[in-house]
């Protein structure tokens, strides 16, 4: 018998966090098997300008912990 969604989710939640991303992208990759080469060359040369840009400092940097707090909307320091 094939276990239910819930059921694998359950499992998978019990594995380290590495093993829970690596999941999720075999996932996500077992959805669009195709490779788009245009879309892989394009995300390679803008990934590489944003890491440009930190290299240089053009953009600062903020942690996790900043950006969940402003998401939730509980980030009263402005950081």
């Amino acid at each position: 018998m094939i276990p239910s969604p819930q059921q694998l989710l359950a499992q998978a939640m019990e594995l380290p966090s590495s093993d829970r991303g690596r999941l999720a992208a075999m996932l996500i990759d077992s959805l669009e098997p195709e490779v788009d080469d245009d879309a892989t060359t394009a995300w390679s040369q803008e990934i590489q300008r944003r890491v440009e840009d930190i290299n240089t400092g053009q953009v600062e940097l903020i942690s996790w912990s900043v950006v969940r707090r402003r998401m939730r909307g509980t980030d009263e320091s402005g950081d």
